[in-house]
């Protein structure tokens, strides 16, 4: 899926004219038996986990989490970005979704849409919308409301 990293890369290209932005993509877990989902969850909590500060503001992309327009989402990015203490983080989760203490440190939780995506193609249009957000709170014309 070449076209979707790509499309990734021009993002957050883009993005870097906003606000200082990182973006990891965390390795799958190694040596477990990939048919035990609650196990599978559960290391790959402990991974994403280990990477998020506790100033931080997890959000957690999760197909029950709050839906929004695009110019709600850039209302709300605005006020995490104005209110938030420390970075303001989202996660993409893998397949099954994450595990319980994830969910238990999140501080939200929000949905792209109702339809489900692949966790690949995701991150190109988490990106996108994220980069329409922007232009959203600055004016610009790349959203078309």
């Amino acid at each position: 899926m070449d076209f979707v990293e790509k499309a990734l890369q021009v993002y957050l290209n883009r993005l870097k004219h906003y606000h200082k932005i990182s973006w990891e993509e965390l390795s799958d877990v190694k040596k477990i038996d990939r048919t035990n989902v609650e196990l599978l969850k559960q290391k790959e909590g402990e991974l994403i986990l280990s990477k998020i500060e506790s100033t931080e503001t997890l959000v957690l992309l999760d197909e029950n989490g709050k839906e929004f327009s695009s110019v709600k989402f850039a209302d709300w990015v605005n006020q995490k970005l104005l209110h938030a203490s420390g970075n303001l983080v989202f996660v993409i989760g893998g397949a099954y979704g994450f595990s319980n203490a994830v969910y238990d440190r999140a501080n939200e939780k929000i949905s792209l849409s109702q339809m489900t995506f692949s966790h690949q193609i995701i991150r190109s249009i988490f990106a996108e919308q994220l980069y329409r957000a922007f232009t959203i709170m600055k004016g610009e014309p790349y959203h078309h409301a």
